[in-house]
């Protein structure tokens, strides 16, 4: 499928599950259920769901700088997990090998995205501390994916809208819990 449908066809799938989960203020649960039971809790299958149609919507939107996603994911868990990490804490954020990060932040350091200084608590270990340069990395993919997103969420109901804006706290604050900021 050429690009231009892909992103028409991901369009199109980001509006069908906007208006599931903003209809009403309720999704279809995979078992054809609602997104949230009469008692009012919410059905946390259909919200797994809608995320994860989301997200595949989303990490698919063009981006200007085309990069694989371990390294964007490296780059993210700098900026915003916290910078400085030495490489044995990178290796379980991002679920790779030692070998295999040790080569990716060689590749970014590089590339200027980020810098290794040794660790001033152990001698042995160093630090991975990101650049501006991979800052602006994150910039601009959030940038990309704004462009995209702005006019799909014109789209939207001035209801609908309303509704992801009231849920954009209870949203970051279950990232913060994930990301285990308690």
């Amino acid at each position: 499928m050429p690009n231009n449908e892909l992103h028409t066809a991901l369009r199109g799938d980001l509006n069908d599950v906007l208006d599931d989960v903003l209809d009403g203020g309720e999704a279809d649960a995979p078992d054809g259920g609602r997104a949230h039971d009469p008692d009012g809790d919410l059905d946390v299958e259909a919200f797994t769901a809608a995320i994860e149609n989301f997200n595949r919507f989303y990490i698919r939107l063009p981006v200007l700088e085309k990069l694989p996603f371990t390294t964007l994911s490296v780059l993210d868990t700098l900026a915003f997990g916290g910078s400085p990490r030495r490489l044995t804490d990178l290796t379980k954020t991002e679920q790779v090998s030692q070998p295999g990060i040790t080569q990716l932040v060689t590749r970014l350091e590089r590339d200027g995205l980020v810098e290794r200084r040794p660790d001033p608590s152990d001698g042995r270990a160093v630090l991975v501390h990101i650049t501006e340069a991979g800052r602006a990395v994150g910039r601009s993919r959030r940038a990309d994916r704004s462009r995209h997103l702005r006019p799909l969420v014109e789209r939207l109901t001035p209801e609908q809208r309303q509704a992801i804006t009231d849920a954009l706290p209870a949203l970051a604050r279950l990232a913060e819990l994930g990301r285990g900021q308690e």
